[in-house]
């Protein structure tokens, strides 16, 4: 056995959750895969010790949800942003619900929109989101219940859909 089979086993089986957690973090397909690909770059290198006794899914969300805070800050060209469809495009309701939550989640600081990321598309609980952000359940709590109104106020045609059960329905 090669000493980065299990490495590699590990990315097999999770790369499409990884890979969604860092499109939903960026908002952007592309950014989403460089994210991921420098994460996982890092994570290669901690293997033997995350291995050893360690969580090495928990250790990489946390890694994906520090890098994108960390890319946040640095001062970046404005990427374009699709718009939301003409009227006679022909969207069902659900998708049209997907992509105005998108376009809100953008306008999100980083912290509070991967507080929403990991507690509502990954359904993760408060001591687990906590623990990937580093930081307190409380924390957690009222990051999260100003994201949501800050979601209410970017997107009041939302309102309705943004509580703890039904953000899930709309994100899937």
């Amino acid at each position: 056995m090669h000493r980065h089979d299990d490495f590699r086993e590990f990315v097999i089986a999770r790369q499409q959750a990884l890979m969604r957690t860092a499109y939903l973090l960026t908002g952007d397909a592309h950014l989403a895969e460089d994210l991921l690909q420098s994460v996982l770059v890092k994570v290669a290198g901690q293997w033997s010790k995350l291995t050893g006794g360690g969580n090495p899914e928990a250790y990489t969300r946390k890694a994906l949800v520090n890098q994108y805070i960390s890319w946040r800050r640095r001062p970046r060209p404005e990427v374009p942003r699709a718009e939301l469809p003409e009227r006679g495009a022909s969207y069902d309701d659900a998708a049209l619900q997907r992509i105005v939550l998108r376009q809100a989640l953008d306008k999100l600081p980083p912290r509070q929109r991967a507080v929403i990321v990991l507690r509502f598309w990954e359904d993760l609980t408060e001591a687990q989101t906590a623990e990937a952000l580093g930081c307190a359940p409380g924390t957690v709590k009222s990051q999260s219940h100003h994201a949501l109104a800050r979601l209410r106020t970017h997107a009041p045609e939302l309102a309705y859909l943004l509580n703890d059960t039904e953000i899930k329905e709309v994100a899937r």
